[in-house]
């Protein structure tokens, strides 16, 4: 009888991870030297985790054959990469004495890595700068992490209908002989942004720690900030850098790599990029021209703030310029709502996807059409190619378990005591990797006063959401331990 995981050969992928976390730990260190803050805490840490990716590497080792990874393998290694980065990810903080209780520290460290950006801390500025450097940082690795899964290792295992939205046809034929240079190229654009972000923002006067550790959480669509008010209290033109990056990383990265190759004709087709784009423009203009009529703003000051928010949740950032629970009820409702709907596919933004929406949208166009034309044959298809009806279903199943565990995550919620409209943004910000949620979760405050449980359900949620749902939860099914 076969092995069901093969733990020596998933032992050394996860050396490999934690070995990168160590390296990134051990860096943290020279911040602490350059701002004379204590630096036992990073290499305290860094030997832990050096001594854990030792182990895994002896573990893998012991393998005699050489032998490939296989989709129960990989769904097994995905899942155990986050939560042991995660809880790696906890050691600076608690050895710090900065988040001294485990369960905060496992929500700030699930946070960083998933790129959620929702946050246990009252008073930010109060952390040494290497904290929060590593605090920025956690959300830069679990970017690359989150750009590396969605392109290369999801559509090879047929996760959520990924192999018809990131690669074009041809090129997902050529990623495995060209994996690696394929994982270069887009490794390159996403350095590429952050440093270009980190330029503009230092034209803007934004100090070069500020600025490195906002280009972090903007390209990872994290939403750490080193300020306790986020981008508030910068200027207009920091704001609008941060914008237009936060754009720019809620898009398929495999649109810039077309960009850069001169593509432009496999950009111009992408159905997803019209529609990501159309919903931003449509929604940030709709709550827009809600602040200038509604609030008396400046248009350009309620322009600003609508699209900062709008981009801010749609891209699953969370950086904020305003409390967005002093709107009016219904720009704050369509907040809550497009909470949901998440950037495209291939980028490091969370949530259901722009993509899974547009096949949603086209399933409802097609039933219309049916009706007035039922001996019809209607087609689905996106990016002019056709969907077949096992991909259709596979979309449209996830829509449904990923509100399903939306409303089983709100209901455990509120079981510990939380409120409904608290339980419920809670569940919906964590899941879809955004930050702020509604009620006493809002961009004005944090997550700190929620109870313990209520902290690990939420962090386990940021994990399952940020990897779409499938891959954590087929972990429990008993046909996948079985041989």
């Amino acid at each position: 009888m076969g092995k069901i995981i093969n733990f020596k050969l998933t032992s050394k992928i996860l050396s490999r991870n934690v070995f990168i976390v160590s390296i990134s730990i051990l860096a943290c260190s020279v911040i602490a030297l350059i701002y004379s803050e204590p630096i036992y805490p990073f290499l305290i840490s860094f030997l832990i985790s050096f001594v854990i990716a030792l182990i895994l590497m002896i573990i893998s080792k012991q393998e005699k054959h050489i032998a490939e990874l296989n989709r129960k393998d990989a769904y097994f290694t995905v899942t155990a990469s986050w939560i042991l980065m995660t809880l790696i990810g906890c050691l600076p903080y608690v050895i710090s004495g900065s988040i001294p209780a485990f369960i905060d520290a496992f929500f700030e460290s699930a946070s960083g890595f998933t790129t959620t950006g929702s946050s246990i801390l009252t008073d930010i500025e109060a952390l040494p700068k290497s904290i929060l450097f590593w605090r920025s940082l956690t959300h830069w690795i679990g970017g690359i992490g989150i750009i590396v899964l969605v392109i290369l290792i999801m559509p090879t295992l047929q996760i959520g209908g990924y192999q018809l939205f990131t690669m074009e046809s041809s090129l997902q034929e050529k990623i495995h002989p060209k994996i690696k240079s394929v994982g270069q190229r887009i490794l390159a654009i996403y350095v590429l942004l952050t440093i270009a972000e980190v330029f503009l923002l230092l034209l803007g006067k934004m100090n070069l720690f500020d600025s490195v550790c906002h280009a972090f959480g903007t390209i990872a669509t994290g939403g750490f900030s080193p300020k306790n008010t986020s981008i508030a209290e910068y200027s207009p033109y920091i704001q609008y850098v941060v914008m237009i990056f936060m754009l720019l990383a809620g898009t398929n990265f495999v649109i810039h790599y077309y960009i850069l190759k001169r593509e432009f004709g496999k950009v111009k087709e992408n159905e997803e990029l019209r529609f990501y784009y159309s919903a931003v423009f449509v929604i940030g203009f709709i709550i827009t021209l809600a602040l200038f009529f509604k609030m008396n703003k400046p248009f350009e000051e309620a322009f600003r703030e609508s699209f900062f928010q709008v981009i801010s949740i749609v891209t699953c950032t969370g950086f904020a310029t305003t409390d967005y629970l002093n709107w009016p009820v219904f720009a704050w409702v369509i907040i809550f709502i497009i909470m949901f709907l998440g950037g495209s596919t291939g980028s490091t933004a969370g949530g259901i996807k722009m993509a899974r929406h547009l096949v949603l949208f086209k399933n409802i166009h097609r039933n219309f059409r049916e009706i007035f034309h039922p001996k019809a044959i209607f087609h689905l298809r996106i990016n002019g190619r056709s969907i077949n009806d096992e991909t259709n279903n596979t979309i449209l199943t996830f829509i449904t378990v990923y509100f399903a565990v939306f409303v089983i995550g709100s209901i455990l919620v509120v079981v510990t005591g939380v409120d409904m409209r608290t339980a419920s943004s809670s569940v919906a910000t964590c899941m879809a990797g955004i930050g702020p949620g509604i009620g006493t979760v809002g961009p004005a405050s944090n997550f700190a006063h929620l109870p313990g449980i209520s902290k690990i359900i939420l962090s386990f949620l940021m994990i399952i959401g940020r990897l779409e749902i499938y891959t954590v939860i087929i972990l429990f099914t008993k046909r996948f331990w079985e041989h």
